[in-house]
C-alpha cells in the first residue's frame, strides 16, 4: 500500500478508482426504508403494475407553485412517491411533469375554458385564503390539487390529491357550531392514500377489460334527478347500465356487479329467485336499503312530526340467509349534522333561522381496519336504521361504518320529530356506541331456494340463463349491505339543479358518500390487492408546540454556536498541535 501510494501515477489510479465507484452506484440503486410504518415502502400489487407497464404513461401534476405550507408537504410527497415510481417503471415508461395549468394563459377565457375541460376529466380546485405578513389583507389563491394521467389513446384518468378525511381538533359537539380542521392531520391522512390512488389510477388506466356496473330497476327505484352524482360519480371508470328485473334474469358474466338502491316496492319470490341466482354464479350487489318510509320532505309537510313506517319490500328472508338483518328502526346520534329551522320572525317578517343538531342524520365513521373506509372523511346517511350480523355458514362479516358513541335506537313505528331531543332526560338515552350501518359480506353464499325449487322450474331457469340452478355459489363472492340509501343518492336544489352526494342545501360541506361509493364498488369488482395500500397509516409526530416556544432562543443558539465553537476548538488544537511538533 506504501508503495501503491507513492508511485508516480498514483493520483491516476485513484481518479480511476473513484469515478467507477461512482458509475458502478449510478447502476446500483439501494434504498431503505427506516420508517416503523414503512412510510416510503411499496406494496408487491404496485411493483407488479409498474413492472407490466408496454407503453409510456404520462403524469401531470398541477399541484405546484406557490403553495400554502400544508400543500408543500404533499407536493414534496407526491414528488417523492413518483420519484420511487420512476425508479421501478423506468423514466421512459413513466414520464412526469409538474406544472400549473393555464400559467402561460394571457386571455382568462382562454383559462375558463381550460378549466373547464380539465373539470369534465376530474381534476379538482380550491380556493384558499391567505393573509399578507405585511398587512391584514387577504387575498385568494387558485390551488389545483389534482394530478392527470395519460396512457395511449384511453381517456385520461384524474386524481384528487386531496384526502375525502378531514381530521379535526377536539370539540364538544353539542356548543360547536363549526369544529376546527386539523390541516397537518388531514394532509398526513392525503400522503397516506398517494399510492393507492396513482397506483390504482394507472392500473385502471392500462386494464383490458372495463367492468360493467349495472343500475337495478323495476322495483320503485329512483331514476330521477336523485342519482345524477352517483352516475358521475361512475361513468369514468365502469361501464354503465340499466337493468330491468322483470324483464329477465341478470347474467354476472355480462353485469360485474348490480346497484339496488332505494327501491319502494316489493320484491316478489321471482325478483329474489333472480337476484339469488346471479349472486350464485359470481354477481356481486351492492345494497342501499331503506327500511323504513322516513323522509324530511314528509316532515315539512306534517310541520311537526310523523310516524316513520315499513316499506314492506319483502327482503328479510334474502339478506338474512346471506348474514345480515336490516332492522325495522331509525339511528340516531349526537354527533350529527345541523338542520335549519324557523324559531321565529324577524323585524322585517322574514322567518328567522337557525341551525340545530338533527340527529337523524348522524355521521358514520369506520369503526373497523377495513380497506374500503380505512382513511374516508365522515360519511352523512339521511334516516338510517341499524343492521345486525346474523349466522350464515362461510360468510365473513366486517362493519364498514357505524355510528358514533352517543347514540340510541328509535323502534318501529318510530317517530320523527323536530323536537326529538327536549331535555337531559333524553340526552341520557344517547347511551349506545358504534351502531352498525355498512356490512361487507364474503364467503360462498348459499341459495335461498336451496330444496325448494321444483323440477318444472328448475328446467325454466335452465331455459332462461343456459346455466342449470345452483344451490350454492360456485365460487367466493362479495355483497355489501347498507341500512341507507339516501347515502348514494343527491338532493336537488331549485336554483343550482343536482348537488354532489354527501352535500346538504345551504350547508357547505361535502361528505365522503361519493368516495364510499367508489371504494365500495372498486373493491367488488377489482381483481387486484391494490386495496391493501389503503391500510396505510402514516403517524403524525409534531413537536410540542408550548415546549417549542419556551426553548426557541436555547435551541437556535445550539444549532447556530455550538458549531462554531467547535470550529474554534479544533482550530486551536490544530494550533497547539503545530507548535508542539515543530517547537524542538
Amino acid at each position: 500500500m506504501k508503495q501503491l501510494l507513492q508511485h508516480k501515477y498514483a493520483w491516476v489510479i485513484f481518479t480511476a478508482l473513484f469515478i467507477s465507484l461512482v458509475y458502478l452506484s449510478n447502476l446500483v440503486s439501494v434504498r431503505a426504508d427506516l420508517t416503523a410504518e414503512k412510510r416510503f415502502s411499496l406494496s408487491t400489487s404496485t411493483h407488479q403494475i409498474l413492472d407490466g407497464l408496454d407503453s409510456t404513461v404520462s403524469v401531470t401534476v398541477f399541484l405546484t407553485g406557490d403553495l400554502p405550507s400544508d400543500y408543500r408537504k404533499l407536493n414534496q410527497a407526491t414528488q417523492d412517491l413518483l420519484s420511487e415510481f420512476k425508479s421501478i417503471a423506468g423514466g421512459n415508461i413513466l414520464q412526469v411533469r409538474f406544472e400549473k395549468a393555464g400559467e402561460n394563459l394571457t386571455s382568462d377565457t382562454a383559462k375558463a375554458i381550460l378549466y373547464d375541460s380539465l373539470s369534465r376529466l376530474g381534476v379538482v380546485f380550491e380556493q384558499s385564503a391567505s393573509v399578507s405578513s405585511n398587512s391584514d389583507k387577504t387575498t385568494q389563491q387558485l390551488i389545483i390539487p389534482s394530478a392527470l394521467l395519460q396512457y395511449k389513446n384511453q381517456k385520461p384518468v384524474a386524481i384528487d390529491l386531496r384526502s375525502s378525511k378531514k381530521v379535526f381538533k377536539q370539540y364538544d359537539m353539542l356548543t360547536v357550531a363549526e369544529p376546527e380542521e386539523d390541516k397537518e392531520a388531514t394532509r398526513n391522512a392525503a400522503e397516506a392514500l398517494l399510492e393507492y390512488k396513482f397506483a390504482n389510477a394507472i392500473h385502471k388506466l392500462t386494464r383490458k377489460q372495463v367492468p360493467t356496473i349495472a343500475y337495478l330497476v323495476g322495483n320503485g327505484e329512483p331514476v330521477d334527478l336523485k342519482i345524477n352524482d352517483l352516475g358521475e360519480s361512475l361513468r369514468n371508470e365502469y361501464r354503465l347500465a340499466v337493468f330491468d328485473l322483470k324483464q329477465g334474469y341478470p347474467d354476472p358474466n355480462l353485469i360485474d356487479a348490480m346497484l339496488v338502491v332505494k327501491p319502494t316496492q316489493q320484491f316478489s319470490e321471482e325478483d329474489k329467485l333472480k337476484l339469488d341466482q346471479y349472486v350464485m354464479n359470481g354477481g356481486k350487489i351492492l345494497w342501499f336499503i331503506d327500511k323504513l318510509y322516513a323522509e324530511l320532505d314528509s316532515l315539512k309537510r306534517n310541520q311537526a312530526e310523523y310516524t316513520a313506517y315499513d316499506r314492506g319490500l319483502d327482503l328479510d328472508d334474502l339478506l338474512f340467509k346471506w348474514g345480515v338483518r336490516i332492522n325495522g328502526d331509525l339511528l340516531q346520534d349526537l354527533n350529527c349534522s345541523k338542520m335549519p329551522i324557523v324559531i321565529g320572525q324577524n323585524a322585517d317578517g322574514s322567518p328567522r333561522m337557525q341551525r340545530v343538531p338533527w340527529p337523524y342524520y348522524p355521521f358514520l365513521t369506520a369503526r373497523t381496519n377495513n380497506p374500503i373506509s380505512q382513511n374516508l372523511d365522515r360519511v352523512l346517511p339521511l334516516f338510517p336504521s341499524s343492521i345486525d350480523t346474523v349466522k350464515a355458514p362461510g360468510i365473513n362479516k366486517t362493519i364498514l361504518l357505524a355510528t358514533d358513541s352517543n347514540s340510541r335506537r328509535l323502534s318501529s313505528p318510530a317517530m320523527v320529530s323536530v323536537n326529538s331531543v327536549k331535555d337531559e332526560n333524553d340526552l341520557r338515552t344517547f347511551n349506545k356506541s358504534y351502531i352498525p350501518v355498512a356490512v361487507l359480506l364474503e364467503g360462498r353464499f348459499q341459495s335461498l331456494f336451496k330444496n325448494r325449487v321444483s323440477t318444472v322450474l328448475s328446467d325454466s331457469i335452465q331455459k332462461a340463463t343456459g346455466k342449470p340452478y345452483l344451490n350454492q355459489a360456485a365460487q367466493p363472492g362479495k355483497q355489501i349491505v347498507v341500512a341507507d340509501a339516501d347515502i348514494v343518492t343527491n338532493e336537488v336544489s331549485q336554483t343550482a339543479g343536482p348537488l354532489p352526494m354527501g352535500e346538504l342545501q345551504m350547508e357547505n360541506y361535502r361528505f365522503a358518500n361519493r368516495e364510499f361509493l367508489a371504494n365500495s364498488v372498486d373493491y367488488l369488482v377489482s381483481g387486484n390487492q391494490l386495496f391493501e395500500t389503503r391500510n396505510k397509516d402514516f403517524v403524525l409526530r409534531l413537536l410540542d408546540k408550548k415546549k417549542l416556544s419556551e426553548e426557541k432562543t436555547f435551541w437556535q443558539v445550539i444549532n447556530i454556536g455550538l458549531p462554531l465553537v467547535l470550529v474554534l476548538i479544533l482550530g486551536l488544537l490544530i494550533q497547539w498541535r503545530r507548535k508542539t511538533k515543530y517547537a524542538a
